[in-house]
């Protein structure tokens, strides 16, 4: 919120910051700091489509933005993407994000078929599909370094500016889910209405993962640890995600494939172990983690399948 009072666009746009009982005093010391904001209390973790979705709803303007509190706003990035996107047919847009050293970080993606490229995080099973990937040339599923305008499937939920008038014909966000996922879902309907694209020429600083560090209680900032609850969360996100776009077919394609990476990490990892002259069963927390979390995502298969208003809380 700091570094938005040092680019142009502090008055014209509406500040909208909602809070997933947050439990301490950041209300006061936000609305003291910044009297622009206006500050809805969701009463209860609500997780990241729900808390947007109120957020959207409350909006009065014709372009929302959906922006990560771990972002740090630079260069009047605000207003020059706004201005960019208003004179586009684009439904939604982002821009690049940029790790704090100034590296790229991945903001725009392509959706590949049934999601598989969910399995490539899986240890050993991953690194097999992808060698499969690569042999027979499958295009890479996202852009790390935007060109000026990039036409892309799917936008990172840290930035992420979209229509109204899009919105009014893809619907809000689903709030079947609760962390993870739901903006690719999301995008997945919004493409339906018009084009999505990142402009490169716009850059942004985002602090990868720290928003939900003290939730996961983790310092695993990345999206391929399936070992924990935070592993879990996002494994029982993208089978919902995948249930819900591709179906029924692909949700069990990725259910078989996890569940096959489980005796394929325990074999692999006691093999690879043994030939580094390892202790073989160094990743037996891990294996077990992931077997754990793959009977979760077995048990909420019938209601996954199911396909009813369901909350996916897990953290």
């Amino acid at each position: 919120m700091q570094s938005a009072l040092e680019c142009n666009a502090v008055n014209p746009f509406e500040w909208i910051v909602v809070d997933n009982a947050s439990g301490d005093n950041s209300h006061s010391i936000i609305t003291e700091r910044f009297p622009f904001v206006r500050w809805i209390d969701m009463n209860y973790n609500a997780g990241f489509a729900r808390a947007n979705n109120e957020g959207i709803r409350q909006s009065t303007g014709e372009v929302v933005l959906l922006l990560n509190p771990d972002t740090i706003v630079q260069n009047n990035a605000l207003e020059r993407c706004f201005q960019k996107f208003i004179s586009t047919d684009d439904v939604a847009c982002g821009i690049q994000l940029l790790n704090p050293d100034g590296t790229p970080q991945i903001s725009g993606n392509f959706f590949m078929k049934g999601g598989i490229n969910h399995l490539l995080a899986l240890p050993y099973w991953g690194n097999f599909l992808r060698w499969i990937a690569f042999a027979i040339k499958t295009p890479k599923p996202n852009v790390l370094i935007a060109g000026s305008e990039e036409k892309v499937d799917w936008i990172s939920g840290a930035f992420l500016m979209v229509k109204k008038s899009a919105i009014e014909k893809a619907g809000m966000m689903d709030e079947d889910f609760f962390l993870y996922a739901e903006e690719i879902e999301w995008c997945s309907r919004l493409k339906k209405v018009g084009e999505l694209s990142i402009y490169g020429d716009i850059k942004m600083i985002h602090l990868l993962g720290e928003t939900i560090k003290d939730a996961t209680q983790t310092d695993d900032k990345t999206y391929f640890n399936f070992f924990d609850k935070k592993g879990l969360q996002l494994l029982v996100s993208n089978h919902v995600r995948i249930r819900k776009q591709f179906g029924v077919f692909w949700f069990f394609v990725q259910l078989l494939n996890c569940s096959f990476g489980v005796p394929v990490f325990f074999v692999c990892s006691i093999i690879d172990h043994l030939i580094h002259l390892q202790n073989p069963f160094a990743d037996s927390k891990r294996i077990k983690g992931l077997a754990k979390n793959m009977f979760e995502v077995w048990k909420l298969t019938p209601t996954i399948l199911h396909n009813q208003p369901h909350f996916y809380k897990i953290l």
